[in-house]
């Protein structure tokens, strides 16, 4: 994992839940909402970012996924379980154009893995408990290597993101976690011998005392640090592990720092021969990652109501909304993600290593 220099190229401007739609419906209709996602999907990651990104020196990218676009759950108002492939495919086929691997991070899992707004679920990391829900997860791993098997700009699969916040009792979740990685390692091994598997520690992919001695000859460890001081001291656990295992590291999220902490501790995971992927590509009003969106006039309005207590329908009709200014809002922030309106922050991209245009 020493090459690989990258980037996480998230398909949302925040991690999108399920609860986003269901505002934007109350703001600008069903319909609307429905048309607003569609876009979204089709504008916020492009060709144009995959060629940029290739430009600058980036040599691949972790593609997020949402369970529920393998189902016929209700999400971004649509239901149809073929949506997954389809936006997939479409990313992995702008990748190999421009030779740009892939890494393919299941980072909503069924029921939770994590039980925070990252993974989009109800609070508590419920696929450990749930049978049906870590069939589900099975199912999807094992149709998602089915298709890919032979494609050999998939470089793997991170299996789960950030598994088991530090917020819920770790004596009574951690010891599910090795044990369900080698049951998706079995369904996975059962039709793709080829791909790397990336197995996320436990506590937002902190704590790697979880593992022992590698479940599969092909799997790679992946931590993930964001505050920590750029220091050896930081990731001195990490490489204690891949010593004593000689099994290979990989840092799958850093970054929203500095330019200066970005600069140190790229430096410091060079260093110690350790690949990274920094997150994120694109945010709104921000130089702490490669690309920045302008917020669109009025998004605060968008802002505000969804921030505001709608306990009831009562609260929902005390509110003023002006519909018109949100609509176009929203319809100015479609534009507004576009690879041609982004403003790239060059310190950043500078601190990175990659070459500024």
């Amino acid at each position: 994992m020493v090459g690989t220099r990258g980037l996480y190229v998230q398909v949302s401007e925040h991690q999108l839940a399920k609860d986003d739609h269901e505002t934007f419906a109350q703001l600008i209709g069903p319909s609307e909402a429905k048309l607003f996602w569609n876009k979204f999907l089709d504008n916020y990651i492009t060709n144009a970012d995959i060629k940029y990104l290739k430009s600058i020196g980036v040599n691949s990218v972790r593609v997020p996924f949402n369970y529920r676009l393998f189902t016929n759950e209700d999400y971004l108002g649509q239901n149809d379980a073929s949506r997954g492939f389809e936006l997939l495919d479409k990313v992995i086929n702008w990748c190999k154009k421009e030779d740009l691997y892939v890494i393919l991070d299941m980072h909503c899992a069924p029921a939770g893995q994590t039980g925070d707004n990252i993974d989009d679920s109800y609070g508590y990391p419920f696929l450990f408990e749930s049978e049906d829900a870590r069939k589900l997860t099975k199912d999807i791993w094992k149709s998602i290597a089915r298709k890919y098997s032979n494609e050999p700009i998939i470089l793997g699969y991170d299996l789960l993101n950030e598994p088991i916040a530090h917020y819920f009792n770790k004596d009574s979740l951690n010891h599910f976690l090795v044990p369900f990685y080698k049951e998706l390692t079995k369904e996975i091994r059962s039709v793709d011998q080829n791909h790397i598997l990336f197995l996320g520690g436990a506590q937002w992919n902190t704590n790697f005392s979880v593992f022992n001695t590698p479940i599969d000859p092909n799997v790679v460890y992946t931590f993930h640090l964001y505050k920590d001081q750029p220091v050896k001291g930081s990731i001195q656990r990490f490489l204690d592990f891949r010593d004593k295992y000689n099994a290979p590291i990989y840092a799958g999220e850093t970054g929203e720092n500095t330019d200066e902490w970005i600069f140190k501790f790229r430096s410091l995971l060079d260093e110690h021969q350790i690949g990274w992927h920094f997150w994120p590509y694109k945010k709104m009003d921000s130089p702490k990652n490669i690309a920045s969106v302008k917020m669109p006039e009025n998004y605060n309005l968008v802002i505000d109501y969804a921030e505001s207590p709608r306990n009831s329908y009562k609260h929902m009709r005390e509110l003023k909304i002006d519909r018109p200014k949100i609509k176009k809002a929203l319809n100015d922030y479609l534009e507004l993600i576009k690879f041609e309106n982004n403003q790239q922050n060059e310190g950043y991209i500078k601190a990175l290593g990659f070459k500024s245009k």
